[in-house]
């Protein structure tokens, strides 16, 4: 008889923030085994997700569209050895008779900068999802440290840092206005724009910096509007909407990254950033001390000056020989290839496979 394995993408609805991203990037190289998996195991893989992302991860798989009713009760006409969902946000339920449950944490942000009843609230969902889960994934060990002490897990947890493309060598164009060339130093950054990336630090520091040029970048999300609509600084420029082609011009072409994000589970636009070799500048919170290493410089005071200081420290330090190369390296570890090499260990272990 034909086991199943389901991969439940919850109600994510874009690919364009980080949910999205690693949902595209895990799942097209697991859909990319699934012929081999049917032929070797007689393994199906079925993808659950938003009808509106339609046949996402190709011919190959199967595909369960998600509905309002599987928030309360979820059944499928086959059974599923294992149920994955993709992030601990999901609110669907496996479907009833699922042999194995196993869900990726990325974050437990609840945790941080909130209200007491929004943690409360929080909390209390995520420690029902634990009760029909079987295994965990945590994307860094600071969210695995998360989920064991402030929710008392004591079943398996396996941590496999997510991968983060790399820009260098893909097509690229200029954002708008700098079409001539780059004729200044300019610090990017690029992420949503939400209270929790920080971003008002960045427009301090511009506000203080006048002699420096900053580029804010990230999707056309409510808070990036808000954020545009409301700032209007001679050396600060917004590009809502921003392409790949134009990501890898800014990777390319800026002096530096700039991501004092407050609450990460992991953190993929500086790693993009250092495929390039540029010094990227973080806070000094969460994951993002694992995600940068000794390659990163970190703010641990967000006032224009602290900042300005560490960025000053940190190129000067990128100048030197060697240091380009070491950034490099440092992000050459985070490959999507291999975190999906781990899930589909993982997968083979829980269901009795051999080994590869």
């Amino acid at each position: 008889m034909t086991r199943r394995i389901g991969i439940s993408l919850g109600n994510i609805g874009a690919l364009h923030d980080g949910l999205g991203e690693f949902a595209l990037q895990i799942g097209s190289r697991i859909a990319a085994v699934a012929p081999q998996w049917r032929a070797e195991f007689d393994i199906a893989i079925d993808f659950h997700l938003q009808e509106k992302l339609g046949a996402l991860f190709g011919p190959d798989v199967g595909y369960l569209h998600v509905n309002r009713w599987h928030r309360l009760r979820h059944q499928q006409a086959a059974p599923y050895g294992l149920w994955h969902s993709l992030h601990q946000l999901n609110k669907n339920k496996p479907p009833v008779g699922t042999g194995l449950r196993l869900v990726t944490f990325h974050d437990l942000n609840y945790l941080y900068g909130r209200n007491a009843f929004s943690t409360w609230r929080h909390g209390r969902r995520t420690r029902a999802l634990l009760r029909r889960t079987d295994h965990i994934v945590a994307i860094s060990q600071h969210t695995a440290s998360d989920v064991r002490r402030h929710l008392g897990w004591a079943g398996p947890l396996q941590v496999i840092h997510n991968g983060a493309r790399s820009f260098v060598g893909q097509p690229q164009r200029p954002l708008p206005g700098w079409e001539g060339g780059v004729h200044r130093p300019f610090l990017y950054h690029l992420s949503r724009m939400s209270p929790s990336k920080n971003p008002q630090a960045i427009v301090d520091l511009a506000r203080s910096w006048p002699e420096m040029a900053f580029v804010l970048c990230g999707p056309p999300s409510e808070d990036a509007k808000r954020l545009r609509d409301t700032v209007r600084l001679p050396n600060l420029q917004f590009v809502l909407g921003i392409d790949d082609a134009q990501k890898a011009w800014a990777y390319a072409h800026c002096s530096g990254f700039l991501f004092p994000s407050l609450t990460e589970g992991f953190g993929l636009p500086p790693i993009e950033a250092m495929h390039f070799g540029k010094p990227v500048f973080l806070a000094r919170r969460t994951s993002l001390p694992e995600v940068g290493g000794p390659v990163a410089d970190y703010f641990d005071d967000f006032s224009p000056a602290a900042m300005r200081q560490v960025i000053d420290q940190g190129l000067a330090r990128a100048a030197l020989p060697g240091h380009a190369q070491a950034v490099r390296d440092h992000a050459a570890q985070f490959d999507w290839d291999l975190a999906a090499g781990a899930y589909l260990a993982l997968y083979r272990q829980l269901l009795g496979l051999p080994p590869r």
